[in-house]
């Protein structure tokens, strides 16, 4: 059974060492590790605790009047 948690105990002991020796290094791992969790989780948070409602999608197109188009008339369009 302690030959299964072998790396992680290995894989601790080096963080120990990294954050005393190389603590920007030891930073950067922790941040990298930090970020998938956290955009896993603060969309729910911001959801379920905070009542956030994403905007409105803005239209694309403008919309066509429902009416007969006239024709143009003016500016040499005769």
């Amino acid at each position: 059974m302690a030959t299964l948690f072998s790396p992680f105990r290995r894989g601790y002991r080096h963080l120990q060492y990294l954050a005393h020796e190389q603590p920007v290094i030891f930073y950067s791992c922790v941040l990298g590790l930090a970020g998938p969790v956290l955009a896993l989780t603060v969309p729910a948070v911001r959801r379920t605790w905070f009542g956030y409602t994403p905007a409105e999608i803005p239209p694309t197109t403008y919309p066509v009047p429902k009416r007969p188009r006239r024709p143009v008339q003016g500016y040499e369009d005769e």
